[in-house]
């Protein structure tokens, strides 16, 4: 039986049903890095909750990519690959790159070809129509991108399961690179080389990698290759490596991949290039989104990642990696406008898939021991899915399916919470004969069926994940970091945390408690946002704001508090406006502070 932590500051069932548990600390190991690194002591705190010791720190606190990045060749068939599009290469075989419609596929499938066209490789990018063609490598693709005159296909983000389709390219004569990073099965598909982390046989320590990773290490062994080889002697430049490493950040923090080690120093030298404003894609990308201040990985994450997205969703499937591929300042505004209006798109689109998909779920009776929750719906739009099926999982906090149906067809999407892996349970229903298609990792799964086997998915799945719990059940909680008053809510506490960052998966942005606060005045903004001025116990002013939450319980606690005293938990964000930076609290969650 697992003993359940206590609740912190007596919140057993906040506004969002969740309990508030405290981070645990080493207060031995934060006294040591205080004084070892001459750090404060919130930070060396944030640093012992997320499990970084004394020994770490100050690699952690100062991210290299000269301590973290490895050796491309320790990856299985990365010698093989290299050798093959070297070639190519030299011999002036056309290159085609075949990615996924996500900010992974567009990052990796954009970084990739900057490369090749830096070292005189004219590339053909070819991205599948999400509802035409599905995800993934499909043989009429193949088939035509061989009949155009292309030598070699290097499949990104996408191909470690597409055994069908692979086998068409190898019978027609095409060459095939696979760089993925998706669950791998003991088989593999018949290729020239398959890179990924997670294949069965690669004992790389590197597993947890977005694709637009292992695509830098593929293009730094590329460039250390034709270096070797004298390419670059009266051809032309050596590609800067590190000039593309801003791409690398937009996919590795999009993809939800844990920011440790090499994807931490990955995302964290990647922001810096990003400041110094080179690629005409991304520029225009944040001066559409009306971003002001300089780019972080909330930026990556919420701002940037969205609009690349948004094309391969409801919009144009390739235009993401054109946009990143862009050299034209003028032309990137251009289609940046683009994927701003296909964002605004795809947020109604995904508001109503959500509004419909809550009223099901809410009919669905779920209790606690409940390991899954799928529902479905006719003329759901397949792009937006995926991000419904995250919206639930935050919601309910369980794993959570959500699946379009089209006649005889279901095309579905899962999202998972930390402990419970998704894709496995996924691929083990493709294994079955369940699914005609899917795969995925620990947190996210797609997948597609007829629709009339929906009962079984339901039933395996469920069996599986429940496997996989032992009977624990899952208990909603919300993690925080400690208490800071209004007062000490300030851009030099923000300053002295962002040393930790990059934030994300795996290295979550630290969560304080607001205790005993006051709503001096909250109103309605934007699509459902609440927004306040809180006071706090011992005086002054903080702005707050909670995101999409004005139909739920939380939105109601806020708007009509009555002068109850609330404990507010959230996260600080610098808020810039007119020429100052103040801190601003991004509500998470509240509850009624007991007397």
């Amino acid at each position: 039986m697992t003993v359940q932590p206590d609740s912190y500051l007596g919140v057993d069932h906040s506004a969002q049903g969740r309990r508030w548990v405290l981070r645990q600390t080493d207060d031995r190991q934060v006294a040591a890095m205080r004084q070892r690194l001459g750090i404060p002591d919130v930070v060396a705190r944030v640093l012992s909750a997320r499990g970084v010791g004394l020994d770490q720190a100050e690699a952690f606190l100062n991210p290299t990519l000269r301590d973290q990045l490895p050796d491309p060749s320790h990856l299985k068939d990365m010698d093989k690959a290299v050798e093959r599009l070297c070639s190519a290469i030299r011999d002036g075989e056309k290159i085609a790159i075949f990615g996924d419609y996500d900010v992974d596929g567009a990052t990796s499938s954009a970084l990739l070809a900057r490369f090749l066209t830096a070292v005189g490789v004219e590339p053909v990018i070819y991205i599948p129509d999400r509802l035409a063609e599905g995800y993934g490598p499909n043989a009429p693709a193949l088939q035509t991108l061989r009949s155009q005159g292309m030598a070699v296909v290097v499949t990104v983000d996408c191909g470690i399961t597409a055994f069908a389709p692979l086998q068409v390219a190898a019978d027609c004569g095409l060459d095939v690179i696979v760089i993925d990073h998706h669950e791998a099965e003991p088989a593999l598909p018949v290729a020239c080389a398959v890179v990924n982390p997670k294949r069965l046989d690669d004992p790389s320590p590197h597993k947890h990698m977005a694709a637009v990773g292992v695509t830098f290490l593929l293009i730094v062994a590329l460039n250390r290759t034709l270096k070797a080889a004298g390419w670059y002697q009266g051809r032309c430049a050596a590609p800067d490596l590190m000039s593309l490493l801003d791409i690398v950040a937009l996919g590795t923090v999009c993809d939800v991949v844990p920011l440790v080690g090499v994807n931490r120093a990955l995302v964290a030298q990647g922001i810096k290039v990003m400041a110094a404003r080179r690629n005409p894609g991304l520029v225009a990308l944040a001066d559409v989104a009306g971003v002001k201040e300089r780019v972080d990985a909330y930026h990556l994450g919420y701002v940037l990642g969205p609009r690349v997205n948004a094309g391969g969703r409801v919009g144009e499937c390739g235009l993401g990696a054109r946009l990143l591929t862009c050299d034209d300042p003028q032309e990137a505004v251009g289609m940046a406008l683009r994927l701003h209006e296909y964002n605004q798109e795809r947020q109604q689109v995904e508001a109503d898939v959500l509004f419909q998909a809550i009223e099901q779920a809410e009919g669905a009776a779920l209790t606690a021991d409940d390991p899954l929750l799928l529902v479905a719906g006719e003329s759901w739009h397949p792009g937006v899915i995926g991000i419904v099926a995250g919206r639930l999982k935050e919601r309910y906090n369980v794993p959570c399916c959500v699946v379009a149906l089209d006649g005889g067809l279901a095309k579905g999407s899962g999202r998972s919470v930390p402990g419970l892996d998704l894709g496995r349970a996924v691929i083990a229903a493709r294994e079955a004969g369940i699914l005609q298609a899917g795969g995925g990792h620990a947190m996210a799964a797609g997948f597609s069926l007829a629709a009339d086997r929906l009962p079984d998915l339901r039933a395996f799945l469920t069996e599986r994940l429940r496997d996989q719990l032992a009977g624990g059940g899952i208990s909603p909680m919300l993690e925080v970091d400690g208490v800071v008053d209004v007062q000490g809510a300030s851009a030099d506490l923000l300053e002295m945390l962002g040393r930790v960052g990059p934030y994300g998966a795996g290295n979550e942005e630290p969560r304080f408690v607001i205790p005993h606060a006051r709503i001096a005045r909250a109103d309605i903004v934007g699509q459902g946002h609440v927004r306040c001025f809180v006071t706090g116990a011992r005086g002054g002013r903080l702005k707050a704001i909670a995101f999409k939450c004005v139909d739920s319980d939380l939105g109601m606690l806020l708007l009509n508090t009555q002068g109850s005293t609330l404990h507010l938990a959230g996260t600080l964000r610098l808020d810039s406006w007119q020429g100052r930076s103040e801190a601003q609290l991004i509500i998470d969650d509240a509850a009624i502070a007991q007397p």
